[in-house]
């Protein structure tokens, strides 16, 4: 049975590569019918938060991720992790290294001035026990270190990129598997070891995660073999690259999941985009889809080996297409709490704020502009220069009066829309200007500048909350 995990470390929120590699996951899992997993990789103690963790779930389920089983919490699993490092203590497949921090910057230095690539020259691999009590006697600790062979042969068909090769000498010398410790102990167990403990015990058939990781599954694998336990089958897929071709980070301003959601994306068009980075769809497969269509169809064999880059036009095309899906009904579900949020309060839900839905909906790119373009129908708008230009054109002014005076006596339910055209004509003829002056006028004064929705029904909505008549009046001062 198919058995995938995520394992994120909750040293910050949840990162879009992550919920990337997550979306993977959970598509091959559920077009196997296999399960989903979640392990929360916590070990690094100074850097891991209880609310790193809850913003990491919070993420998924607002992407419309689901696992299968309780997530696994790794910082619960020491005791597995130490008797496995115990167990290839005894076995002479890892031994103690005393190796000082000087003396390891030391040789660094010296490898750095000879031009030769870094790594642990094996020093310690082969202490007598009076060198090892001569070490404990100065009061120095330990590490664990894992024997590599220079001439191993490590092996695996990757799922995107085929057959993986890696030689021993390449994997930079024997490898840290605990931290530092007194002689009689085991300090803290590190990631290379832990991951493969934890993805054995969790049965997981396959590692599904970035090519950034590609050197650590050739470490890994030669684990499984030491500790004796079964191996996964991987897939490497590739990284999120930003314009200019580099790896997606924090320079580039926006990576975070949360990020993405208050910029006014919506979880559908972030799910949607994910997919795209790095996996094409099939032939006859339109690119904008739900998570379960994209399930159906999942394979590795359209999984991209080259990065993947961020394209912005194309999230807020999906993301536009999302918005203009929704009934007024939906968007208002959405919009509510963000006007709510600038103490902004409907007249009603039902009728006019429907309408406003209605009538911003197919304008739409982000949630977020469902605000800024909501703003003129709850506050008052500032006159803009594109607004003050067209009020102060021979002929705007006494168009405005005219439609103003028309109005006072019996102002405009906002429904009639024939009385609607017929003000504007007649104000037209008394100011002797054409309509388009005064239509032009009108939106300016209703909306401070020459940009917005239908002014039909921009107006009539402004006309049933009375606001329709105090925005022509102030464009006569």
């Amino acid at each position: 049975m198919v058995r995938v995990r995520l394992a994120p470390s909750p040293t910050g929120t949840l990162h879009i590569g992550t919920a990337r590699t997550a979306v993977f996951n959970w598509l091959f899992a559920r077009h196997q019918k296999g399960s989903f997993l979640l392990r929360i990789e916590d070990t690094d103690k100074e850097r891991s938060k209880p609310e790193y963790t809850q913003n990491i779930l919070e993420g998924l389920q607002w992407l419309g991720i689901d696992w299968d089983e309780d997530p696994v919490i790794q910082s619960e699993r020491l005791k597995q992790h130490q008797a496995a490092i115990q167990g290839l203590l005894e076995s002479g497949l890892a031994y103690r290294c005393y190796a000082s921090e000087e003396e390891l910057e030391a040789m660094r230095n010296s490898q750095k001035a000879a031009n030769q690539a870094p790594r642990y020259d094996n020093r310690h691999r082969q202490l007598s026990s009076e060198q090892e009590a001569a070490f404990q006697a100065e009061g120095r600790q330990a590490v664990v270190r894992f024997r590599i062979a220079d001439d191993a042969d490590i092996r695996w068909n990757d799922l995107v990129r085929g057959p993986m090769s890696w030689r021993g000498a390449d994997l930079g010398g024997d490898m840290v598997i605990a931290r530092r410790a007194p002689a009689d102990q085991i300090g803290d167990p590190l990631y290379n070891l832990v991951v493969v403990v934890d993805d054995a015990a969790m049965a997981i058939s396959h590692v599904i995660r970035g090519e950034d990781h590609i050197a650590n599954t050739a470490k890994q694998l030669l684990l499984y073999d030491a500790l004796g336990l079964p191996k996964p089958e991987f897939a490497h897929a590739p990284l999120i690259l930003n314009g200019e071709g580099r790896k997606l980070s924090k320079r580039d301003g926006v990576t975070s999941i949360n990020d993405f959601r208050e910029m006014g994306y919506t979880a559908a068009a972030i799910a949607n985009y994910m997919t795209l980075l790095g996996w094409s769809v099939p032939e006859g497969m339109n690119e904008r889809f739900s998570l379960g269509e994209a399930a159906e169809v999942f394979s590795f064999d359209r999984v991209n080996k080259a990065g993947a880059r961020f394209d912005w036009d194309k999230l807020n095309w999906l993301n536009s297409q999302v918005l203009h899906d929704l009934t007024p009904e939906q968007l208002l579900d959405r919009l509510l709490p963000l006007w709510r949020a600038n103490d902004w309060i409907p007249p009603d839900l039902d009728g006019w704020s429907l309408e406003v839905c209605a009538l911003l909906g197919p304008s739409l790119t982000l949630l977020k502009d469902g605000v800024e373009q909501a703003s003129p129908f709850f506050e008052l708008p500032p006159l803009e220069e594109d607004g003050i230009k067209q009020l102060n054109l021979e002929g705007a002014k006494p168009a405005i009066q005219a439609l103003a005076k028309a109005l006072e006596p019996e102002p405009w339910d906002g429904q009639d829309k024939e009385r609607a055209q017929q003000l504007l004509s007649d104000a037209a003829k008394t100011a002797r200007v054409k309509k388009g002056m005064i239509m032009k006028s009108l939106r300016a004064a209703l909306l401070g500048r020459m940009q917005g929705p239908d002014l039909l029904t921009t107006w009539g909505l402004l006309a049933r909350i009375g606001e329709d008549l105090p925005r022509l009046r102030r464009c006569l001062i």
